[in-house]
């Protein structure tokens, strides 16, 4: 059985697809793509797929996360490509790489968002991240299955920043590195005059603090309150490198461990040919 790790995105409108929506999707992508997959046992047998961490419904995201179980070995570059035409444009596959390691989704430490606010000056917007930062806990409310939960989206924020809207990097290795609001999400909110633009790092932790909590914390603090929903997108998600507050490729590990196997396999065709190192 084979392994292979893939990352995919939810951009325009189809950031409005559930989660639901997409395994469906994702299902047909296979069958289309005739990929030979491994099925669970029992009654119903489903196709082997492992969703790391999906991001909410109506968030966009450059950094989504499944592992996929074959029965026949596959060029992980080819199969992406073969799943992205049999995706709709918006859910691309846009990495794969073959799993030489265990635990993907708990190398996923912590996500960096962007969070587009507009009708909101950035002055204003400096002075709410200001008054969050300095607070030592910021209490938020979310409506859950199980009644009204209370907890503190302060303590899984490691970063919050204004970058400036008209910066043209989409640099994601640095959190903190301004970026441009995609066409996608340019075409479906038209102008309102003034804009801000966040950066957000924040932990995965027990419960999840999502980037709906960090704004009601922000209403909390600081009574920021824009007069449209923000526009929320995630950017990377992955191990966290404390030193340097920077989120990491998930897939490296697994890029290094087929580079040592590569490595390991050309040595040995080298001692192999007649006249080589013995």
């Amino acid at each position: 059985m084979q392994r292979i790790r893939l990352r995919y995105t939810k951009r325009g409108r189809l950031r409005f697809t559930s989660h639901r929506d997409f395994q469906r999707a994702f299902e047909r992508a296979l069958r289309r793509a005739e990929v030979p997959m491994a099925y669970s046992a029992g009654f119903t047998p489903h196709p082997k797929v492992s969703y790391a961490n999906a991001a909410p419904t109506g968030v966009a995201s450059e950094a989504e996360y499944l592992e996929i179980a074959l029965t026949e070995p596959r060029d992980p570059e080819k199969l992406r490509v073969l799943l992205d035409e049999s995706l709709p444009p918006g859910l691309d596959v846009i990495d794969a790489v073959e799993a030489h390691t265990s635990g993907l989704a708990d190398r996923l430490d912590a996500s960096v968002w962007q969070l587009r606010l507009d009708g909101v000056e950035p002055a204003e917007a400096q002075r709410a991240v200001d008054a969050f930062l300095a607070a030592e806990t910021v209490e938020v409310r979310r409506t859950t299955k199980n009644g009204v939960r209370t907890f503190d989206a302060r303590a899984a924020v490691t970063q919050l920043a204004l970058v400036p809207p008209e910066a043209s990097s989409q640099d994601a290795a640095d959190p903190l590195a301004p970026v441009e609001p995609s066409v996608e999400q340019s075409a479906d909110r038209p102008g309102r005059g003034s804009c801000a633009i966040l950066r957000l790092v924040v932990r995965h932790l027990t419960p999840a603090v999502r980037p709906d909590d960090v704004l009601s914390g922000l209403r909390a603090t600081a009574d920021l309150a824009p007069p449209v929903p923000a526009a929320v997108t995630r950017l990377a998600q992955g191990p966290l490198d404390e030193e340097t507050g920077t989120v990491t490729d998930p897939f490296a590990p697994d890029r290094d461990a087929a580079s040592a196997v590569l490595s390991t396999a050309a040595g040995q065709s080298v001692a192999t040919v007649p006249g080589g190192p013995a």
